[in-house]
């Protein structure tokens, strides 16, 4: 029996994943912040839950060490996060602060936390969550982006040397998952020189039109188990059209016509 370690399985793509490949005979370690509100996850025989905040390096080492303990890791799935939305501007040092400590500097801990243990062994793979916001951007995510797109070249440049040793790492790109991320995982940042096009930008989300979680986490399932040596698994009918478009059109042409479809001419 496999082993996967998720991270952020509370909610969302995290607690997808977990019950699919547990529903596939997988051992899955869920982690999340606050293990003991769990109630589905924890009722099934072969989920593990343990407390993670991946803010806290004590407690990913402490974590890490009882995943280990508890018997053979073969997967690592870098989940956690959340969106920072809204104008630059306004952005407070905690807010930034926390985004990066989530979103990047979370998966780099655990990341790190694993490597000896997967390099001993000469196998193992790591899977990160990034975005289509880590292939392409939309206005007023910036910070996000920066998360997002820094995993992507992050997991790129780690390629080299994880593979060295045997060890994979991949990234699984979502579009939009219908979710509750729009009320439960974005911190909004406002300001009254940008509430017109802010407006705008959210009038024209439309969370039916997502992806269901379960069909991501059918992605995240196919990275870690086709055995192919690739990086980038686009998910979601949405970003696989936008990142397509973008790949056709070039960088500069896409990035006039998303200006051109938010503000106008």
């Amino acid at each position: 029996m496999k082993t996967i370690f998720i991270t952020g399985a509370s909610t969302g793509l995290g607690k997808a994943s977990a019950r699919l490949f547990a529903s596939r005979g997988w051992k899955v370690i869920a982690t999340m912040r606050k293990p003991e509100n769990e109630k589905e996850l924890s009722g099934l025989s072969n989920i593990t839950l343990l407390p993670l905040d991946v803010t806290d390096p004590d407690q990913i080492k402490e974590t890490t060490q009882k995943a280990i303990a508890s018997g053979t890791i073969d997967v690592v799935f870098n989940n956690a996060g959340y969106g920072l939305i809204g104008p630059l501007e306004p952005i407070t040092e905690e807010q930034l602060t926390r985004q990066l400590d989530t979103n990047l500097l979370g998966v780099i801990r655990v990341t790190q936390a694993f490597i000896p243990y997967f390099r001993e062994r000469q196998s193992g793979l790591f899977i990160t969550t990034t975005s289509m916001g880590g292939l392409l951007t939309f206005p007023f995510s910036s910070v996000y982006h920066a998360t997002k797109w820094a995993l992507e070249g992050w997991s790129e440049s780690m390629a080299f040397e994880l593979n060295r040793f045997g060890v994979g790492i991949k990234t699984v790109s979502p579009g939009g998952i219908k979710t509750d991320f729009l009320n439960r995982s974005i911190d909004m940042s406002s300001h009254p020189a940008y509430e017109k096009w802010v407006k705008k930008l959210f009038d024209g989300i439309h969370e039916d039109t997502f992806t269901p979680a379960a069909q991501i986490a059918e992605v995240v399932y196919e990275a870690a188990t086709d055995g192919k040596d690739q990086l980038r698994y686009v998910a979601g009918e949405d970003a696989k059209a936008l990142y397509a478009q973008r790949q056709q059109l070039g960088d500069e042409k896409f990035r006039k016509q998303m200006e051109q479809t938010f503000f106008g001419a």
